[in-house]
């Protein structure tokens, strides 16, 4: 997790496909007008996981259809929704690389990536890392951190 500030001028590069868009402008202004938190959600089919808790882009059609989604719990405009999630593995790879520069997908994938699938994860708040536990079960001397 990542929470940062992003000045007008980051929000319209993270944001320039949609340049010339009626929303555009109110999106980086938006965007630009508090703090963001950003994650990397890692599982089999994360982006469309993660897009079925957001719900649907617009907050009406999210009340109606998804209620209980996040944008249909707590969206208030159509601009103002809440949450933004990737909307394909490129567009992930792109996004992931705006927010955490110094991240390696490659690294990741290489050396973190298999720990996961070794047996269960669990959070440890001391370190704000997850921890792949070893064939003995969870615990702090069996736990390697998995992170940045």
């Amino acid at each position: 997790m990542r929470e940062l500030l992003w000045r007008k001028e980051e929000c319209q590069k993270f944001y320039q496909e949609h340049e010339g868009r009626f929303f555009y402008q109110r999106l980086v202004e938006f965007m630009a007008s508090g703090p963001i938190r950003a994650y990397i959600l890692a599982r089999k089919d994360a982006i469309q996981l993660w897009r079925t808790l957001m719900g649907p882009t617009r907050v009406f059609r999210a009340r109606h259809v998804a209620p209980d989604s996040i944008r249909g719990s707590f969206g208030l405009t159509d601009t103002r929704n809440t949450t933004h999630g990737s909307d394909s593995v490129v567009s992930a790879s792109r996004e992931i690389a705006a927010f955490f520069p110094d991240f390696s997908e490659q690294r990741w994938y290489e050396e973190e990536e298999p720990q996961l699938r070794c047996g269960p994860v669990r959070y440890s708040p001391e370190g704000g890392i997850h921890c792949a536990a070893g064939p003995g079960g969870p615990g702090p001397a069996r736990c390697k951190p998995i992170g940045l």
